[in-house]
């Protein structure tokens, strides 16, 4: 990667009434930033926006298709981690990953993130899909889909890092 590129911009978007979308091209090769979503150590370093305060403090992550996972994240706040957990039901290395998110039971989303070779830039979209309009409506009011600027900015900054 060009250590003077700038990092691009992130889109959020409700693109239904079930659907969010969130959209950046990164500055680095797809086997980079796919490495950066799938190893646990590297993810652990960008996931959880700085701002809010939170520190993933366990994760298991067995990412393949029919693998699972759980995060244990802690905010100072709190007096015992969030627990956060689902299944991959599709995992494709370099190009998708498709897992639920079953911490909310019925109402939680179903998320597939794809990577897009661009050379030295890799576009990824990210999308929620809700089982209900109701529930992005929730996630939306609570604050959960926020923070997505920071979170891939702290991405761009890890993925600058490893180049």
């Amino acid at each position: 990667m060009d250590a003077g590129k700038k990092p691009n911009p992130t889109t959020v978007e409700r693109t239904s009434d079930l659907e969010l979308t969130v959209t950046r091209t990164f500055n680095g090769p797809v086997r980079l930033v796919y490495r950066a979503w799938t190893d646990p150590e590297l993810f652990r370093k960008w996931w959880t926006p700085k701002s809010f305060s939170l520190t993933i403090v366990s994760r298991e992550m067995d990412i393949r298709t029919g693998g699972s996972y759980r995060l244990l994240i802690k905010h100072p706040s709190m007096p015992e981690p969030m627990t956060f957990y689902g299944r991959y039901l599709e995992v494709i290395p370099n190009a998708r990953i498709v897992w639920t998110n079953e911490e909310n039971g019925e109402s939680g989303a179903v998320t597939t993130v794809t990577f897009e070779d661009k050379g030295d830039e890799t576009l990824v979209v990210m999308r929620d899909l809700f089982p209900s309009k109701a529930a992005l409506d929730e996630a939306i009011a609570s604050g959960s889909t926020a923070g997505k600027d920071e979170q891939f900015a702290q991405l761009d900054d890890l993925l600058a890092a490893l180049a």
